[in-house]
């Protein structure tokens, strides 16, 4: 029984700590991905039985992806195995090299992800009605998974509509990578394709990425966010709960961090705010978010506790290195409580 399927990219990511990957001459290695690190996090922190579903190529870099799932306690039995031809010209494992910023020198991120065994995934490769109807309460995806290729847009499109048909619910990231779009009709390329799939979610998560006529054209100040929110609630009458992060950088080690969400049962809402945070490293923030928020809907703590979930536990995320969450539940629990950091003995 599985409560938590995923379907993204998995990518190994190449981590230089404190240095700049240009001068690197070793590197720490994780895995992630938007939409994979979502239930990692709901695997590892809030205990839940999580899935994925994904293609790697089946050579030692796959298997070493694989083994850092299975650290993470991510059921692997969904992963669609490609024959690897030695050189990776038919289909590789992806790559991302990572650097965190610090003060005024921003995040960097180099990824190296092209052809892929993942992004050639094509409609009919899964069968989404065996993957559904062993008791799924749950289906998530995102707008990285769907940039990946042409034909990535149509599986998932498949998976959700087969996750509707089963009364799963569905939540959806309309996560923005420029590079994913550079020659594919960029920035509105991605929101058509946003709108398309964002129509079959419950749950729309990132949510401020669909205001604007493009991802990314407007930015929302504060007083902005619930008008935003509303619009994007417009846009897809079928979802139940729109949310976001709301994210400030004075710089790249301490930023301003809270979200908001709207629903037609609570209206507009805030989570907690958090301002100065200080972050270790920032990527997988958001997924964490998405995390926290889906523990919190699916536990039945109502949209306010759920988004205190989704706020704390992207917090902490940031405190720790790599795309994945290493909080505890307990750590969680003590943030949204109002707790602060302690020396424990």
């Amino acid at each position: 029984m599985i409560d938590v399927v995923a379907l993204g990219e998995v990518m190994l990511r190449f981590d230089p700590g404190e240095g700049r990957i240009r001068t690197a001459r070793s590197f720490q290695v994780w895995e992630g991905g938007g939409e994979y690190n979502v239930v990692r996090g709901l695997r590892r922190c809030f205990g839940l039985r999580t899935a994925v579903v994904t293609a790697l190529a089946d050579n030692a870099v796959g298997r070493l992806v694989e083994d850092l799932i299975l650290q993470g306690g991510v059921d692997t039995s969904l992963i669609r195995w490609v024959p690897d031809d030695g050189i990776g010209r038919t289909a590789r494992n992806g790559l991302n090299f990572v650097e965190r910023g610090y003060g005024i020198r921003g995040a960097l991120g180099v990824s190296d992800r092209a052809h892929t065994a993942v992004s050639q995934l094509c409609k009919g490769d899964v069968d989404w009605d065996t993957v559904f109807s062993a008791g799924v309460r749950w289906f998530h995806t995102g707008g990285v998974f769907a940039g990946l290729s042409d034909t990535t847009v149509d599986v998932a499109d498949e998976a959700m509509a087969a996750a509707r048909r089963h009364g799963v619910t569905v939540s959806y990231d309309p996560n923005y990578r420029p590079s994913l779009w550079a020659g594919r009709g960029g920035a509105d390329a991605a929101r058509e394709v946003d709108l398309r799939l964002a129509r079959h979610a419950d749950v729309v998560v990132g949510a401020l990425g669909l205001a604007g006529r493009y991802p990314g054209d407007v930015r929302v100040s504060a007083d902005e966010v619930p008008d935003a929110l509303a619009s994007v609630a417009v846009l897809l009458p079928d979802a139940k709960v729109v949310a976001t992060t709301l994210r400030e950088v004075p710089s790249a080690g301490v930023n301003d961090w809270s979200s908001a969400a709207w629903s037609a049962e609570t209206g507009f809402i805030t989570g907690p705010r958090m301002p100065g945070l200080h972050v270790l490293d920032r990527v997988g923030s958001g997924d964490a978010f998405a995390a926290g928020l889906i523990h919190g809907l699916l536990g039945g703590t109502g949209l306010e506790r759920a988004l205190a979930y989704g706020t704390a536990h992207g917090a902490l995320t940031m405190t720790t290195p790599g795309d994945v969450s290493m909080a505890s539940l307990a750590e969680v629990e003590a943030l949204v409580a109002g707790g602060s950091a302690h020396v424990r003995r």
